[in-house]
Formats: structure tokens, C-alpha cells, sequence
């Protein structure tokens, strides 16, 4: 019937236009869109006809709206958007029945909540009928490579939380539909939060080919998620285009022998289903058109898991997609990583005070520090590829999330630190008699804390700002000290104090500093020193190039081994003139036009803790000042950089050859690792990346960072992307001089090169990382009387390669979440314990597993394991 119909239609443009008769442009558009749907309806009777035949079940029409809250317009815009397009959907919903409206990110629903609440309250009911259908489970659709692993525990359990508050339900979709690639350990977190499923697109098929696009996806614990990769488009506006991929997805279903997704309406800055998008699709299913139904991704999945068809197994990450995502806009990245390990710092010395000192867990201040961060994790904010005045809100955000993790963290150390019993026999009461800024009386010393925010023993330097004498520990023990440049040039004063401090796991200890008397401490055991261009000590040898600055020997003592191939941390200018904002298109940055060069070399530091060198370099307009550290006791490297970035479309690169005849490269990605071929390729990482040798002695060289997310590896090459300078929301536009520059002007970051033997699963890399990013926190105190000893340990983990990563508040509010994850890829058994909260329990991990721990309030009930939403375990 209906080819019969696109036939007459076709026949009638035929005549009038032989006949010379003109006809009304509506009617013309009119007839020509009607053969098209008519004819596209006869040839989707066709398929489906044949699929019915073969026993292949129906196309699911998703009716969605992909929103941006920021991207190209401000977060102000997105909300009203937002509310928008949330009425579109809901006037749909009156006008036709059958229409079914799919919608993600709890951030919106609370935006409506709070502003909109008539019309909250519609959605709502619509949710409760059926038709509007939550999906996501996560606070907003955010980059799925950048985020550390809690973040993206963070979202389920705001995001689901909220559903269930509102709804009454959780999402059982994952649901990231714009998300620039999606690390490999996703299946375990979208599991542990109640998600069985995955939507997304991206990489798409010229991207990634995949065995098909509906797939078991898998992460290296076993966690498994039934995924489909949406095949072209999240949204869809005309009808022609809509009818188009009806045709087309029927043919994959045909082709794969399962259900298919077809997504539709107008996305990005909102919209959602049109009117026309309803009609047309009510014409087809009128006419029988084939087996089609306007549907969910939950209806979707229910359909294929009532099937369970044969499906392939992937277990591999979801990438390569806008490369340059991954270090595009230095800033907002250096805050994410800040603010996310301020937040737990804050949640867990706020859980120890309240544990110890019943000081009030502030609860609602971190969960709105934690909104922030998340709605900064935004794909199209933390990838870095919106307007320059987006970035400006970004700025503001994040200041407001690290201030009120400062706050909460403060407060938590001071009352704990003023709760230490440091009063000594010989005072009578405080005075300040001896020095305005010390309250030391005679030479007693003054105490100062030092606490460890993380989960093992800590060896750190710790630097006091105060001009000191001497330093001993809580048993008395006197400990060196060195020396050392401070920020401040106030008269003569301008030197702080270094001094060693070991520190308990997620613990604190008093130091008693002496601003006159000097402790007869032990001198430094091995050799420390600094020459004119290198820098040595008992575990190894640096020598720099006098004019390029380059690290050219990295000689490790201990095996006696070479550990670099050529001339290491050399900053090398990349030509990426023809890369947009995104990267699009792109798959690595390898065109080499420079290298910073010009160097002065200077001697800044030498004592017997630490010495360091001083390189600076330029290119072109740009200077890169590296300040290169060696400690008394650690073969480990410490650089603290600053640049002065004035290049524009050009990117910069920090080369390490590593010594290796058969290079492996692992990166951390979040909550997990990965091992990646070293083919060149700009790739996302976490605080680590590692190159060894694969040969029976090993060993290798780690690369941890305090800011950066992107890399690349070249056989045996690391490459830490540091910075790049494309031009703010650059889609392959027109260039012009009124365009502006992303990075320009001055930014600070940290980086470390830990040399190894062996496996790099020994190396401790991962600890280290977290060392390089969570340095011990300190405060000035006095002398008072208090029950707490002068040294405490909170945590005690029994394996090395078990991080406890989250110690807070359960959101019940009845108990507390330890939550832990195995960071080496060996399966452990661990004992895990809060001694000052008299508790241990025992837990098997796997590779990479994460696991949560609900700690009772009430000590007669057990510890239990729960997901990430703090459930009972699934």
C-alpha cells in the first residue's frame, strides 16, 4: 500500500512538472516530505516484516533532550533551558498520550525543585505514571575520563539519593550520551550503584570499532553491564531524519538480530521532542508503519535482558574521543584535582573529631562542596572546551568548594589539636613574653601537629614557617633541620624550618619546635649533595645540561642501572595549529617544532635534608623555571615548575625516555589502572603514569603529577602534557584577530620522577602519588591540658596494596563509610581497622575492586559491607 502511495505521489510531481505548472512551495515541500515518509515507511514495512520473521524485536524510539547547562552559554542560560525544556516535555505529555520522555542529571530536577516547584510536582506525577522516565542515576552527565574514581562514586550517591528522595526510585540506566570516552573501570561503579545498563555514543564508529553496538562491557574486577553504543545521533530534529534512522537502525537490528535504540529530539541547548517529531512517528505507527514503539532505555533493556541474546564481551576502555579534552584549560583541572582530595581531607578529620570530640559533622557544607565539584565535572566544563566566561563561573565554584572544605577541615583539626595534652610542669600560664608569634616560654618548645590525611605511615619534609633552631618529636627524640627560603620578606625575616616527620596512617603527631635551643639530632644518615649541574645522594645521580637544562643522566645506585635513554624532562613545543578546542580528529600531538632551551642553572637549596637546583629555560616568549629536588633518605624525585606560557596554538610536552629494551606503559585511571600500547597516542590519565621494562630484571620510572591529565607514550618516551593554548570553544572556526587564548600568563604544578626496580606493582607508585597530591597538614599550638596522647593512628591497613580512600558521615547519619579499593591488580585479603574507634574487620578485594564498609554508631553491631549508594551490598 504504501509503495503504491509513494508511487501516485511521485507520478503527480512528474506531470505538473512536465506540464510547465508551478506549484505553492507548502504544497511542493508538502508532497515531497510525504513521498519520503511514505516511501520510508514502505521500505521499514519491508524490513520489519522480515525481522518479524526472524524473530527480532521492535525499534525503541527515545524521546530525550540532550542539555547542556553551560557550553557555549553560561550556566544562568542552562537553567532556564533547563526549566524550558522540562515544559516542552510535559505539554507533550498532554497532547499525546503515547509520548514517553527519557531525561538524566539530578542537578536539573533540584534546579526545577528549587525554583520551579508547581511544575517539579508535575514531573513528579509524570514519573510516577511511567511516562517520564529518570535515567542517569548521576548529578550530571559529567567527562567520564577526568573525575578521580570517588567523584564518580560521589555522583551515584548524590545522584541516586536524590531520585529516591523524590521519586522513590533509582536509576537503572547509566546514561552518558555526550561524554568524550569512558574509562575501563565504569561497569564497577555504574554496578555498585544500582545501574545494570550503559547508554552512550561516544567513541563513535570511526573512533572505536566494536563487535556490535549492543555488548557486554566489563572492568577488570569482573563487574559486567549489559551497554549500547547509541549508533549516530542523541538528537534528532526533522522529520526526514528521524524517518531515516528508523530505516537504518531497523537494518542494524536485522543485522545484529536484537532490539535497537533510534533517539530523537532537539538536544544540546534543549528542546526535547517537537510536535512534528510525534506527529510523524504517530503517522507511521498508524499506518502500521513497522515495529516501532515509543519507549525508554529501561523498556529497552527489559526487552533484550527478557531475550538474552547472544552478546559479545568487551573488557577494554571506551575511548578515543577529543584528545585534546584531556589538558585543554590547565586551570579548572588543577581546582578539580584540589578540590577533590580537600573534600575528603575535610571528611575525614571532620569524622575523627566528631568520633573523638562529638564535634558536629558538617554534613550539608561538604555535600554542597561536593554539588559544586560535580557540576564542574560537566563534560563540556572539566573537558575544557566552553566559553572563556563559563570557565570565569567554573573559577568561582571551585573557590567556593575548596573555601567550605577549608572551613570544615579547620575546624576539625583545631578542635583536635586543642584537645592534645601539651602542657608542660614548668607553666604557670600562657604568655607570649619570649616572641610575639611563638608562645614558647624559656626553651620548653611550642608543640605543632602534623597530620596525615591518608591510610599508611608517612616520611615527609615538613616545612614551619618560623625561623627555628631545633626540633624533636613527641617521645623527645631530636630530629634535623634545615633552613630553607619562606614566601615572606618581612625585615630579616624570610627563612622557614624543614624538618623530617614521620606521621601515622590517617593519624597526627606533635613535633615540639625550639626557637633558640638546638637539638643535638643525629646527623643525616647517607650522603647529600649539590653541584654547580647535578644533584646526588645515596640511591642517585642527576646531572643537567649546562645551556639546555635537560636531566641528562639519571644513574640509580641500586641496581646500578642507567634509568633514562636520552635527555629526560625536556620541554618540547607541539604545533597544533590544526587542532579545535576538542582535539577532534586528531590522535596524537607529535609535531615537534622547539624545545626550551637557554638555560641558567642555580644552586637554591643545600642542607642535610634536601637540595635543589633551579633551571630555568625559555622558548620564544615563554619561560619555564623547574626547581629540581633531591632528599637525604628517597631516591625520588621533586620538581615544582612555573610557567609563563605566551604561545598560541602550540602545546607543551615534558619527555622522559625510560630505559627499557621492551617498554610497558600503565596509567592510573579512576578507582583502577590500565595498561596502554606505547603507540604515541594522547591518552587520559591520573595522578601516575609508568614505563618499565618488561625483561626478567624490570624496573622503570614513574611519573606523578599534582594537575595533569593527559599523556602520551612513544615506545619508551612518557610524555606529560602540561599545558595547550587553543582558542576558547574553537569548533573549526573562523580564526580572526579578535580571537582569545586559552592559558596565557603564569600557572604552578609539581611533578615527580620515582625511579624503581622489579614490578612496578612494587614500586609503590600508587601511594606515592597520593603522597605527591595529600601533603601532611600542620598547625601552631600551645601549651593546655587535653585527653588526647600526642600521637594517634586512625586507620590501620593490613595490605600495602589497599588504599582506605574515604573515611565520612554514612548520609543515614546512624554510622560511618570506610570505602577502599585495591590499587596494584593482585587479588588480597586485608584486615582493615579504626583503632580510635576500637573496630577491625577483614575483607577480600579483587583486582581493582572497590569496596565500602558501613561502620555501625553502635559498637555491638557488626561492620558490613554496602555499595556505593550505602545499601546493602547487591
Amino acid at each position: 500500500m504504501f509503495v503504491r502511495e509513494a508511487e501516485l505521489i511521485r507520478e503527480q510531481i512528474a506531470r505538473r512538472s512536465a506540464a510547465g505548472s508551478g506549484w505553492p512551495k507548502f504544497i511542493k515541500s508538502w508532497l515531497f516530505s510525504r513521498f519520503s515518509r511514505v516511501a520510508v515507511c514502505a521500505t521499514i514495512v519491508i524490513k520489519f516484516s522480515s525481522n518479524r520473521r526472524r524473530n527480532v524485536a521492535k525499534i525503541h524510539l527515545i524521546g530525550n533532550a540532550h542539555l547542556d547547562p553551560v557550553w557555549l552559554w553560561q550556566w544562568q542560560e542552562g537553567f532556564a533551558e533547563i526549566k524550558a525544556t522540562f515544559r516542552s516535555a510535559l505539554d507533550r505529555m498532554r497532547d499525546f498520550p503515547e509520548f514517553v520522555f527519557t531525561c538524566a542529571c539530578a542537578a536539573y530536577y533540584k534546579w526545577v525543585e528549587e525554583n520551579e516547584p508547581a511544575m517539579f510536582a508535575e514531573i513528579q506525577a509524570r514519573v510516577a505514571e511511567g511516562r517520564w522516565v529518570i535515567v542517569g542515576g548521576w548529578w550530571i552527565q559529567p567527562d567520564c575520563n577526568l573525575p578521580s574514581g570517588e567523584s564518580f562514586a560521589r555522583h551515584s550517591l548524590y545522584g541516586q539519593r536524590y531520585f529516591v528522595a523524590k521519586f522513590g526510585r533509582i536509576a537503572k540506566v547509566g546514561y552518558n550520551v555526550d561524554s568524550f570516552g569512558h574509562h575501563g573501570m565504569m561497569p564497577q561503579l555504574l554496578k555498585k550503584s544500582g545501574m545494570d545498563y550503559y547508554v552512550f555514543m561516544r567513541p563513535q564508529e570511526h573512533e572505536k570499532q566494536l563487535p556490535a553496538n549492543l555488548f557486554w562491557w566489563e572492568s577488570a574486577d569482573g563487574s559486567r553491564v549489559m551497554t549500547f553504543r547509541i549508533p549516530d545521533a542523541y538528537t534528532v530534529r526533522d522529520t526526514e531524519q528521524l524517518t531515516h534512522h528508523i530505516q537504518k537502525h531497523g537494518e542494524m537490528a536485522e543485522a545484529e538480530g536484537a532490539p535497537y535504540m533510534s533517539f530523537y529530539g532537539v538536544g544540546n541547548h534543549g528542546g526535547g521532542p517537537t510536535v512534528a517529531n510525534l506527529l510523524a512517528i504517530r503517522e507511521l505507527t498508524e499506518k502500521g508503519c513497522g515495529d516501532i514503539a515509543l519507549s525508554s532505555p529501561d523498556a529497552y533493556f527489559a526487552e533484550v535482558a527478557a531475550l538474552d541474546p547472544p552478546l559479545p564481551v568487551l573488557r577494554d576502555e571506551l575511548q578515543m574521543h577529543a584528545i585534546g579534552c584531556y589538558s585543554t584549560h590547565s586551570e579548572s583541572k588543577k581546582y578539580n584535582r584540589k578540590a577533590e582530595h580537600r573534600l575528603l581531607s575535610a571528611e575525614k578529620w571532620s569524622s575523627l573529631a566528631h568520633l573523638l570530640l562529638n564535634l558536629p559533622y558538617p554534613k550539608q557544607q561538604l555535600l554542597a562542596a561536593w554539588e559544586n565539584v560535580m557540576f564542574n565535572q560537566f563534560h563540556d566544563i572539566m573537558g575544557g572546551c566552553s566559553i572563556k566566561e563559563a570557565f570565569e563561573d567554573a573559577r568561582e565554584s571551585y573557590g567556593e568548594a575548596l573555601h567550605l572544605g577549608a572551613k570544615a577541615l579547620n575546624a576539625a583539626m583545631q578542635k583536635i589539636s586543642w584537645n592534645i595534652g601539651t602542657m608542660k610542669p614548668q607553666v604557670a600560664a600562657l604568655s607570649k613574653e619570649k616572641d610575639s608569634k611563638l608562645w614558647e616560654q624559656d626553651d620548653l618548645g611550642v608543640p605543632f601537629v602534623v597530620f596525615n590525611p591518608l591510610s599508611w605511615e608517612v616520611e615527609a619534609l615538613v616545612q614551619a614557617n618560623k625561623m627555628l633552631a631545633g626540633a624533636e618529636d613527641d617521645t623527645g627524640a631530636p630530629l634535623p633541620v634545615q633552613k630553607v627560603r619562606a614566601s615572606r620578606i618581612d625585615y630579616d625575616d624570610k627563612w622557614d624550618t624543614l624538618f623530617p616527620a614521620r606521621v601515622p596512617a590517617f593519624g597526627y603527631r606533635v613535633f615540639w619546635m625550639y626557637r633558640d635551643k638546638a637539638a643535638a639530632a643525629k646527623p643525616s644518615t647517607g650522603m647529600l649533595r649539590a653541584e654547580p649541574y647535578a644533584l646526588e645522594n645515596t640511591y642517585i645521580r642527576l646531572e643537567f645540561d649546562e645551556s639546555r637544562g635537560s636531566l641528562t643522566r639519571l644513574y640509580d645506585k641500586r641496581p646500578k642501572k642507567e634509568m633514562i635513554a636520552a635527555e629526560a624532562a625536556v620541554p618540547i613545543v607541539i604545533d597544533e595549529t590544526d587542532s579545535d578546542t576538542w582535539g577532534h580528529g586528531l590522535v596524537r600531538y607529535r609535531n615537534e617544532i622547539g624545545r626550551f632551551a637557554d638555560a641558567s642553572i642555580q644552586v637554591i637549596e643545600e642542607g642535610p635534608l634536601r637540595a635543589t637546583l633551579r633551571i630555568t629555560s625559555r622558548y620564544g616568549a615563554s619561560v619555564l623555571r623547574q626547581d629540581f629536588s633531591l632528599r637525604h633518605d628517597s631516591p625520588d624525585i621533586q620538581v615544582k615548575a612555573t610557567l609563563d606560557w605566551r604561545e598560541r596554538h602550540r602545546m607543551l610536552k615534558l619527555s622522559f625516555p625510560v630505559q627499557a629494551s621492551e617498554p610497558q606503559a600503565v596509567w592510573e585511571i579512576p578507582y583502577g589502572y590500565i595498561e596502554r600500547k606505547t603507540d604515541g597516542q594522547e591518552v587520559p590519565g591520573q595522578q601516575w603514569v609508568s614505563v618499565s621494562d618488561r625483561l626478567a630484571e624490570g624496573g622503570g620510572i614513574g611519573i606523578v603529577n599534582d594537575a595533569k591529565y593527559g599523556y602520551d607514550v612513544l615506545d619508551n618516551d612518557i610524555r606529560l602534557t602540561i599545558v595547550r593554548s587553543p582558542i576558547y570553544a574553537d569548533h573549526y572556526g573562523e580564526r580572526d584577530d579578535l580571537v582569545e587564548y586559552m592559558d596565557q600568563g603564569i600557572q604552578e604544578f609539581s611533578y615527580g620522577i620515582i625511579p624503581y626496580a622489579g614490578d612496578w606493582r612494587d614500586s609503590g607508585i600508587p601511594r606515592k602519588a597520593n603522597e605527591w597530591n595529600v601533603p601532611p597538614l600542620a598547625l601552631w599550638e600551645t601549651y593546655h591540658e587535653g585527653p588526647l596522647p600526642q600521637s594517634a593512628e586512625g586507620i590501620r591497613v593490613s595490605a600495602n596494596n589497599v588504599i582506605a580512600d574515604v573515611l565520612k558521615q554514612a548520609e543515614d547519619g546512624n554510622g560511618w563509610i570506610v570505602r577502599c579499593h585495591e590499587a596494584a591488580g593482585r587479588a588480597t585479603k586485608a584486615t582493615i581497622g579504626l583503632p580510635l574507634h576500637d573496630r577491625e574487620w577483614n575483607a577480600d578485594f579483587g583486582i581493582c575492586e572497590v569496596k565500602s564498609f558501613f561502620i555501625p554508631e553502635d559498637r555491638s553491631v557488626p561492620v558490613s559491607e554496602v555499595d556505593l549508594l550505602e545499601y546493602g551490598a547487591r
